[in-house]
């Protein structure tokens, strides 16, 4: 796979203009999506017990301040969710697109703005991933779509398979699903969207991600993702107030605040889905509610009410 290069001139202040495509763009870009069985990428990484410490006081489920803090130790279950602090790609930073984010998986220009759209995580309970163990990841090109071409609104969906695998196995522990909207035009202010339809909560978590919460992640992730770390980034290309919080973070704490209220129940499936935007220094609740015996439904929302993230775990 050709890795695609970019400067930083090809960022654009916000425009209100719809912005029209010529016949090359979308040739481009279907030669791109034509190519899609040939995008791999494979990492290894090993669940160091360090790593994770780092980890665990990022969380304010685990850095002691809810409850009696522990440290993680070899031969330890990964917990759920936990494998996102590793198997990042080491791009050198000239390779990065404009936006700080790595190539890979990304289609070509125009579409430069990325999202972290919504995932799912199934586990191998027979095989599980286990701290202070090396494994390997292989992420592939699950499914490309485009919507909104007729409308003026191109946008680009692109769904990764990724494969967590202990280096001493052969069946996957852990099947992910990662899926990412990629857009052509600059950012605009809009408006929230709503949801409706949301079940009476069990439990909640209250949390307030800060600066530092972003940067700490950002550096367990390996993220330079601007619209995470620069205001101005955020505010005059991207459209949004204040700089946004990981999608993975959010995924991560609905996760967290699940096990932080069941922590002897085993998920088998998550999915997750993003909402709206999820807004730096600003007060957010994490919910959840169980709706059968075996489904737990989870999802954020801020002090006025808009809802970041929703998401489901089933339990065997």
């Amino acid at each position: 796979m050709s890795t695609l290069r970019h400067t930083a001139n090809s960022l654009r202040p916000l425009v209100s203009h719809k912005r029209s495509f010529s016949s090359f763009d979308v040739t481009a870009l279907d030669k791109w999506i034509g190519s899609k069985d040939s995008i791999k990428l494979q990492l290894q990484d090993t669940f160091r017990t360090e790593h994770l410490s780092d980890l665990f006081i990022t969380l304010p489920t685990r850095d002691g301040t809810r409850k009696p803090s522990t440290l993680p130790r070899s031969g330890d279950l990964l917990l759920p969710g936990h494998h996102l602090a590793f198997f990042h790609p080491r791009n050198p930073e000239a390779a990065l697109r404009p936006d700080g984010t790595d190539a890979d998986f990304c289609p070509p220009e125009p579409f430069t703005r990325r999202m972290w759209a919504g995932g799912s995580m199934r586990w191998n309970k027979s095989n599980p991933l286990l701290v202070g163990e090396k494994a390997s990841s292989i992420s592939t090109t699950e499914a490309i779509d485009k919507k909104g071409f007729d409308q003026g609104t191109p946008m680009v969906f692109v769904k990764q398979k990724i494969e967590v695998t202990m280096a001493d196995q052969t069946t996957p522990s852990l099947t992910e699903e990662r899926s990412h909207v990629y857009l052509a035009s600059a950012g605009s202010k809009r408006a929230n969207r709503g949801v409706s339809g949301l079940p009476k909560p069990n439990f909640s978590f209250g949390f307030t991600p800060t600066l530092t919460t972003l940067f700490r992640f950002s550096a367990l992730t390996f993220n330079g993702h601007h619209i995470h770390l620069d205001k101005d980034y955020a505010q005059k290309y991207e459209g949004y107030p204040e700089r946004l919080v990981h999608g993975p973070l959010t995924a991560l704490m609905l996760l967290e605040v699940a096990n932080f209220h069941n922590p002897a129940r085993e998920p088998e499936f998550f999915e997750y889905r993003a909402r709206n935007p999820v807004i730096v220094d600003r007060p957010m609740t994490f919910y959840g509610a169980w709706t059968s015996q075996s489904r737990l439904d989870l999802w954020c929302a801020d002090d006025d009410g808009t809802v970041g993230m929703t998401g489901y775990i089933t339990y065997g």
